[in-house]
């Protein structure tokens, strides 16, 4: 089969396309699945670099954490699908070649009003924003929250799962354009931040009479922690999702306590099958109704032949992307 390889840690030039042996035929629980579009995450390029291998038992040359294609064969245990029907779901690599094999409970049904690319662009960001919102930093109807990087792919579903939600939704982004597309899914307050991150909090502050936000879901990291801590309500939630802008920051421990704060972490890569199981049955409960009911989409940003990888990094490291990027087979 084809596959995206990575021959060294390196720039997009070292992605190769090359013939490797398939996934065996699946057994037990296992499902293996013809992939037609896979999407494009950042967790790729750190990979590309050499700065984050998969978990033991994931190829470490083929990168790729969601997909969508057709049930190709089954394991003798497998009973919720059948050889033909179209799919999605999330790995922890090895997703951007032409075979994948996962456990049944990580995959869910592809609705009827998505086509492969779009089916692609949902499970890692849709089933991260839902899994990170609602079951971890529990956002209610009728609160505000803040999404940093609103314009990123998980920015975006972020923002419409918060709308349909009934939350008040904040958003982030360098770029005035950027926002202004976001609006469209549901943003309802929009703040273009700089260098400093003192411009969201004075923006939280004036725009909420100096309550602060609810729930903050931060795609940064880095230097935007005091910040996200100043702009939380009392009893507030931030939610770690990503750290683009760096790891580590310096944390103010009077401030947690003061407003009794809850400062969560999570990641989707790594967890066990069991919990990326849960995460991906919430999101097929919770989420796929609405998109059959045409109340959140996925927000596809430009779609690659899988032989034009090296131009599909280069364009998610230009920051210029507006959703997902997804690879086509």
């Amino acid at each position: 089969m084809r596959a995206v390889i990575i021959t060294v840690p390196g720039g997009p030039e070292v992605l190769e396309i090359r013939e490797v042996d398939p996934p065996a035929k699946p057994t037990a629980d296992r499902v293996r699945v013809r992939v037609h579009a896979a999407g494009l995450n950042r967790a790729d390029i750190h990979q590309r670099l050499g700065k984050y291998p998969p978990p033991p038992g994931f190829p470490k040359d083929i990168p790729g954490l969601e997909f969508a294609g057709e049930v190709e064969a089954i394991g003798e245990e497998v009973r919720a699908w059948k050889v033909g029907q179209r799919v999605f779901g999330i790995t922890a690599g090895g997703a951007q070649a032409e075979l994948v094999v996962v456990p049944e409970s990580t995959l869910a049904e592809i609705p009827s009003q998505l086509d492969w690319a779009e089916a692609a662009a949902m499970p890692e960001v849709f089933i991260t924003a839902h899994d990170a919102l609602f079951t971890q930093a529990d956002l209610r109807m009728g609160e505000t929250v803040l999404i940093h990087a609103a314009g990123s792919g998980v920015g975006t579903a972020a923002v419409q799962l918060a709308h349909a939600a009934g939350a008040t939704v904040f958003g982030t982004s360098r770029t005035s354009e950027k926002l202004e597309r976001v609006r469209d899914l549901g943003l309802d307050e929009s703040i273009t931040v700089g260098d400093d991150p003192a411009t969201f909090v004075e923006a939280v502050r004036k725009r909420t009479g100096n309550a602060g936000v609810n729930v903050i879901l931060d795609l940064v990291g880095g230097p935007y922690l005091a910040a996200n801590l100043e702009a939380l309500a009392p009893r507030g939630r931030l939610m770690c999702v990503g750290m683009t802008a760096g790891a580590n920051s310096d944390l103010d421990i009077s401030i947690v306590m003061r407003k009794r704060l809850r400062i969560l972490g999570t990641v989707l890569r790594a967890r066990s099958t069991c919990e990326k199981a849960d995460a991906t049955q919430r999101f097929a409960a919770d989420v796929l109704p609405l998109v059959v009911r045409g109340l959140v989409r996925p927000v596809l940003d430009r779609t690659y032949p899988i032989e034009q990888v090296r131009a599909a990094h280069e364009r998610i490291e230009s920051n210029a992307s507006f959703g997902k990027i997804v690879l086509t087979l």
